[in-house]
This record gives C-alpha cells, sequence and structure tokens, in this order.
C-alpha cells in the first residue's frame, strides 16, 4: 500500500487526535497462544528488529504513534502532536499516567533517551531517520520536541511501533546495551507484561493491570511456543493447539490444508505496511564480490519466476529492486533487469577471470540461510545452490539459529546471505539504510552489512528524503532504482505478501498495516 504524504500531513495538523472505535467491549479473558518459529536472540526489541521480536515484542514496548490502513497517525503513547509551518518542529505531547511495568513513571526524559540515545545505537531504521535531528530535547516531563536540520518527510512515519519502540531510560541509561539483563525480561508500557522466557518452549506475558488505557487489553495471557520445524507448526494450528501463526511460520507447500480448515481464518494484508522483499546480501568488500558482473552472473543464473511457484508455491512475484511493485515512489522503467540467463551468467564470469577449474568449478563460496525449520526459505537456499552449481559456482549451504545468524549478518561473516527486508511505509525508512555508506556499522544486524558504498547513492538519498514536493521525491527515488539495479547492489529475488492464519475464535487480530507488530491489546474473543 502505497504511502500518501498529504493525508499523512494533513491528520498530523489537526491535533489533538482521538482513538478510533477498533473493539469497544469484549471479555477480559481468554489466553492466546502463538508460534515463535525460532528461540529469539533477544528481546531488546531496538536490538534486533525482525518479525519474531517484533510479534513478541510489539505487546510489551509501545510506540509515540499508530497507524492505520492509509498511514494517517494515531495516538498512541503521544495524545497528540503539533508540526511547525516549515515543517522543522515536531512537538508530541505525551499520555500521562503512563508507568513502566516495573511502576517507574513514563516521562519524556524516556522518550528522549530512546530516541536521541539508544535507537540511535541500535535500530538500523530509526537511525536513519533520527540522523535528521538537529535535537531531542524535553520541553517538560509530558512534552518533547523534535528539532530537525531541514525538513525530511517521512519523519512522522519512523514513529511506527517496529521502527520506533520506547525504552525504559532507567534500566537502560549508562549501560551496555547489548548486553543489559533486561534484554531477556524487557519493561515496556504496553498492554502485556513479560512474565517468563522457558528456553527452547516458550515466551509467557500476562496482562498489564495497570495499562494506561483503562478498558485495554482483553485477553489474559499470550504464551508464544517455540516450534522450530515447519511440519509441526502446522499440525499444532490444524490440531488447535496454537490459534495464530505469523508470516513464514506456515510453509506454502501445506498451506492450502489450512486454508481448508473451517476453523481458521487467512489474511494477507496483515505485513502492508513492511512491503516485504526476499532477497540475498552479497558481501561486497573482496574480490569477485566486489565486481558488479560477478553480482549480475549470480542474478542471470537464478531462474526467480521457478522460485516463486516451485518454492514458495506461487505466493509473491519476481522482485527486481530495491523498491517493490507497490510502494510508492516505485518506478519499473528505470530498472536494470537480469533475466533467467545461465549462458550469459558464464560468459560474465568467464569476462572476469574466473575460468572453470578441474572439474567445472570456478568458485567455492559460502551462501547463509535464514532458519526456518526446513521451509520455504531453505528450498530456496537449495535451489540457488542447484542454480548457481550450473554456473559452475560451488556453494555450501549454512544453517544456524537466529542468534548465530543475527550475529554472523551483523559482523559481516558470510560470502552470500539470505535475507527478508521490509519497506515500512517510506524507501527513506525501510530501503536507505542497506545502502547508505554512514549506515556500515560492524556488529549492527540488519544495516548495510554487505559494504556497499556509492556517494550518488548516499546524496540521492539524502535529497529524496528532503524533498518538498512528491515530483522531485520521486526523480530522486526513480534515479536511486537506476543505479542500485545496475549495480547489482543486492539480489533481489521474491516480492513477498506473507499470511497469518488464526482461530476464528479471535477478533480484532490484524488492526492496521504494521500488524502484528503493533500487539494484541486490541483482540478479543468472538
Amino acid at each position: 500500500m502505497a504511502l500518501d504524504r498529504r493525508a499523512l500531513l494533513g491528520a498530523a495538523m489537526a491535533a489533538p487526535f482521538g482513538v478510533p472505535d477498533l473493539a469497544r467491549a469484549g471479555p477480559r479473558d481468554g489466553t492466546l497462544n502463538a508460534i515463535l518459529a525460532e528461540e529469539p536472540a533477544t528481546l531488546n526489541y531496538p536490538l534486533y528488529n525482525t518479525r519474531l521480536t517484533q510479534q513478541v515484542c510489539g505487546n510489551i514496548n509501545e510506540s509515540l504513534l499508530l497507524f492505520d490502513w492509509q498511514f494517517r497517525p494515531r495516538p498512541n503513547l503521544a495524545k497528540s502532536f503539533e508540526i511547525s509551518p516549515d515543517k522543522l518542529t515536531y512537538t508530541f505531547h505525551l499520555e500521562r499516567g503512563v508507568r513502566w511495568h516495573d511502576g517507574a513513571p513514563f516521562s519524556a526524559a524516556d522518550v528522549v533517551f530512546s530516541s536521541d540515545v539508544l535507537l540511535r545505537q541500535l535500530n538500523p531504521r530509526s537511525r536513519a531517520a533520527l540522523s535528521h535531528c538537529e535535537s531531542i530535547k524535553a520541553r517538560d516531563a509530558h512534552t518533547v520536541e523534535y528539532r530537525l536540520r531541514q525538513p525530511f518527510n517521512a519523519f512522522l512515519t519512523s514513529f511506527m511501533a517496529s521502527s520506533g519502540p520506547m525504552m525504559p531510560a532507567h534500566i537502560y541509561e549508562g549501560t551496555d546495551f547489548r548486553s543489559n539483563p533486561y534484554n531477556t525480561r524487557p519493561v515496556g508500557t504496553g498492554p502485556f507484561k513479560f512474565q517468563k522466557w522457558a528456553r527452547g518452549q516458550f515466551v509467557h506475558l500476562v496482562r498489564n493491570e495497570d495499562y494506561w488505557r483503562a478498558d485495554r487489553p482483553f485477553l489474559k495471557e499470550i504464551y508464544f511456543r517455540i516450534i522450530p520445524e515447519a511440519e509441526q507448526r502446522m499440525v499444532a494450528m490444524q490440531t488447535g493447539t496454537v490459534d495464530i501463526a505469523f508470516g513464514d511460520d506456515i510453509d506454502p507447500v501445506v498451506a492450502s490444508r489450512l486454508l481448508a480448515n473451517p476453523r481458521l481464518q487467512c489474511v494477507t494484508n496483515a505485513y502492508e505496511g513492511t512491503g516485504e522483499t526476499g532477497l540475498m546480501e552479497i558481501n561486497q568488500r573482496r574480490w569477485p564480490f566486489s565486481d558488479r558482473r560477478f553480482r549480475a552472473a549470480l542474478m542471470h543464473a537464478i531462474n526467480r519466476q521457478f522460485m516463486v511457484d516451485g518454492m514458495n508455491f506461487g505466493q509473491g512475484k519476481v522482485a527486481h529492486g530495491p523498491l517493490p511493485s507497490t510502494a510508492r515512489y516505485f518506478d519499473e522503467s528505470a530498472l536494470v533487469k537480469y533475466p533467467f540467463d545461465p549462458a550469459r551468467a558464464r560468459a560474465l564470469l568467464d569476462e572476469i577471470g574466473l575460468k572453470p577449474k578441474a572439474g567445472g568449478t570456478r568458485l567455492k563460496l559460502g551462501m547463509l540461510i535464514m532458519p526456518d525449520g526446513g521451509g520455504a526459505w531453505t528450498r530456496c537456499a537449495q535451489y540457488a545452490k542447484q542454480a548457481l552449481s550450473q554456473v559452475g559456482l560451488d556453494v555450501e549451504l549454512q544453517s544456524a539459529d537466529w542468534a548465530t545468524f543475527s550475529r554472523r549478518n551483523g559482523d559481516w561473516d558470510f560470502d552470500l546471505g539470505w535475507n527478508n527486508y521490509g519497506l515500512y511505509g517510506d524507501p527513506a525508512i525501510g530501503a536507505s539504510r542497506f545502502f547508505l555508506s554512514s549506515n556500515i556499522r560492524k556488529g549492527v544486524p540488519q544495516t548495510n552489512v554487505q559494504g556497499y558504498s556509492n556517494p550518488e547513492i548516499d546524496d540521492l538519498f539524502a535529497k529524496a528524503a528532503t524533498a518538498v514536493t512528491p515530483e522531485d521525491a520521486q526523480t530522486h527515488y526513480s534515479r536511486i532504482q537506476h543505479i542500485l539495479t545496475r549495480d547489482v547492489a543486492m539480489l533481489w529475488m521474491i516480492e513477498r505478501k506473507p499470511p497469518i492464519f488464526y482461530n476464528k475464535r479471535f477478533r480484532n487480530v490484524v488492526t492496521g498495516p504494521n500488524s502484528p507488530s503493533d500487539g494484541f491489546g486490541e483482540m478479543t474473543l468472538a
């Protein structure tokens, strides 16, 4: 779904704004059993901000704003805000009476710390947005002022829960954020409180009885059941052992069995705010990965349409660039495309001097796989290995749990690595982080881990983010799409639309385009 900036700003200028009528009543009871496909690496929401962490921590840590299906801002921890006429000053007025789960009061000091310190250091999406801030100050205990150096047209979008979760200053300030013991027992302001993490079994959340929205949440508790095997997850949904399966939890090869289950509902718009693309990252710090011809050869060697049809059973479409085709600013005419052409791949490899050796092998390389219990990502990697072998590339598949995968991704410890990235409402939030030279940060996953560096791209992203009109922004984003695809800056594979399956006895499961990262405070029993 495209972001309508004019509608967004129009809503932003009207303050205060009200809470939508999503669920006026419901039984304050019930247990939700949800799937966790892998053991989380951490429950520090900003540090490892992937879907695995989002679906748990979205219930614990809240953001200043939420967004509706048109990406218009809704109040959350900020009950209202104003934007100055010159679009340089954003003033947020916080809800009063909000407390952290340990009883400490939530205040402007927490917002300033989260935005100006912790998120800048840990979160790859927030960091890009907050870099436009000249200052972030508490005007009083319930008022925060963000002063920008220049207008940044995606600034409000950066306050989505998945990009800008608020964190407790009294727990994190002055500590090593990556090793803070509260990373395994998080404290937030959200509708559910952390209760227990039984390693290898579950993460248990319970209702926050002191939640600042007095009539929320409706559920009593949530168990996130750790089920690493794809077939086991499908059986758990079929038998009712669990109530909800998130995107990627159910292997597409067996999804039709759940679609036929009369107890279950399937929705495919739950991640529209994300705009997801499955891809491979390339460590471009050494040859031949540093040569665009080698990267082009990889693209020509892989039949991505077969990957969509055969590996993902028709879910999604071929990806050709850094923006999904459904996103605002997507420009197909700007793209340099790489059709399936093994002969062209072999010619490019010959051209750069990678001639076949004994046995026909040109080069041995590693491919890091996202953990999915043998599901679609594993199949895609297995097919890619086979396809690349046909042009003389000997690929070693490297499996890892999420903790190891995250570490290796952040430490640049890979040749090729599968990943799945989202746009999160705007290219300045979700796309720029992978290509900006300033976002090459060792030890921080989901950043520019490839080491791609192009001063023209840095300049174009800056101009696009500060463009006054959508037309100016489009000019810059079109040029960005051309350069990045010309450079083969990533191996874009599949545009994705992952489904959520849930038991029909629950209501208000998906309430906006950022769901389930916004949490389940509105969920009720039917």
